[in-house]
């Protein structure tokens, strides 16, 4: 029987880590649901309809930031309104798994990808992007995406149009 050898090389895994659920209370979610209902809201409004302190809520966003429940807030643009016609959903393929990192970082710097997610079944990589039409949209797909080491196949969809989009149901949370 052979003695198997330690292995000397490390690979960078593309797996996240486990995502530990944060200890948020029913206070934490009631200050969630007004934030994520108007990102602008102030802090003091927030303070008064949760019947705590200015500083209270302030302690308790830092936490929720820290704790990587709040990642951010933003505006929200409409790209047809900009000229970005066509929104396309784009199944990725790889020959090899020790190629996603390496695959992810070169669509990470196509700039019509906004989305990018790891995904089940025959395609390992799914990615969201907006092209200003279809002339675009196909140069996008030969001369950046089909030209990145290992992507073996693409299929794309077309959105016809965003029926809706939202926040994930704060309400199913139990604190």
């Amino acid at each position: 029987m052979q003695k198997r050898q330690p292995k000397t090389e490390t690979t960078q895994t593309y797996l996240p880590a486990k995502t530990k659920k944060a200890p948020v209370d029913a206070i934490d979610l009631k200050i969630l649901r007004f934030l994520v209902g108007n990102a602008r809201m102030p802090y003091l409004e927030i303070a008064r309809e949760c019947g705590i302190s200015g500083a209270a809520i302030h302690q308790r966003i830092r936490k929720l930031e820290e704790w990587k429940v709040i990642l951010g807030s933003c505006m929200v643009v409409d790209p047809k309104k900009l000229g970005f016609d066509v929104c396309a959903y784009i199944n990725i393929s790889v020959q090899d798994p020790m190629l996603l990192n390496q695959t992810m970082e070169k669509l990470r710097q196509i700039p019509e990808i906004v989305e990018c997610h790891f995904i089940t079944g025959t395609y390992m990589i799914l990615v969201k992007m907006y092209c200003l039409d279809n002339e675009h949209m196909m140069h996008t797909i030969f001369d950046d995406i089909l030209r990145i080491q290992g992507i073996t196949s693409t299929q794309t969809y077309i959105s016809l149009n965003e029926a809706f989009s939202r926040q994930v149901n704060l309400d199913r949370l139990k604190p």
